[in-house]
């Protein structure tokens, strides 16, 4: 199958698929961090353009979408266009010419604009202590099964908030590492991925 991972420069999804056999290719508008000969460095709208593919997964940026930055577009007509047009981007992704299609991000504004996600997932059920609320829209893709249950490593600060130990090592999306870190996919659900979708 071949398969195109828009919005990635990890590579973590797009190993598991190749890893698995699949002809498998990562998009971003910055370089890879894996295999330069699997990744088109550009606007994944323009590949999709030039090129078919048989399922595409897809990262939007979560900067102007996720729940999480509300309180920024109080009365910021700025941030507001941001968010419109990262609205027409997932929503251009999700039409693409593709078969099967799979959309990921957290918590957001997609499910008010366009439609609720096929699905919810949490790391923890992938194998990592983690709790990160995740939705999947998917176009003739099944949901993803759990493949393995664990309890979240939880920090619990002075003030009695608590924080998975994940994001409290990651705590500010400001410094670029940090950022960077939080855009990864975790490893268990890449593997979940390759194996129920290819």
């Amino acid at each position: 199958m071949k398969i195109i991972v828009g919005c990635e420069f990890s590579q973590i999804v797009t190993k598991a698929f190749r890893d698995r056999g699949h002809e498998a290719y990562s998009c971003d508008i910055i370089p890879t961090e894996g295999n330069p000969n699997w990744h088109f460095q550009e606007d994944i709208l323009n590949l999709l353009e030039k090129k078919h593919f048989d399922l595409g997964i897809f990262h939007p940026p979560c900067e102007y979408l996720t729940v999480t930055g509300n309180r920024a577009f109080v009365n910021n007509p700025e941030r507001w266009k941001k968010r419109l047009d990262a609205m027409l981007f997932v929503h251009k992704l999700f039409n693409a010419d593709i078969e099967k299609i799979c959309i990921e991000n957290p918590v957001g504004v997609i499910s008010t604009h366009i439609r609720k996600p096929d699905q919810y997932i949490q790391p923890l059920n992938f194998g990592h202590p983690v709790s990160k609320k995740t939705g999947l829209w998917l176009k003739n893709l099944p949901q993803l099964k759990p493949t393995k249950t664990v309890d979240v490593e939880w920090i619990i600060f002075p003030s009695g908030k608590r924080m998975s130990k994940f994001h409290a090592n990651s705590p500010s999306t400001n410094n670029l590492k940090n950022k960077r870190l939080r855009q990864l996919t975790f490893q268990g659900i890449a593997d979940a991925m390759a194996a129920q979708w290819g």
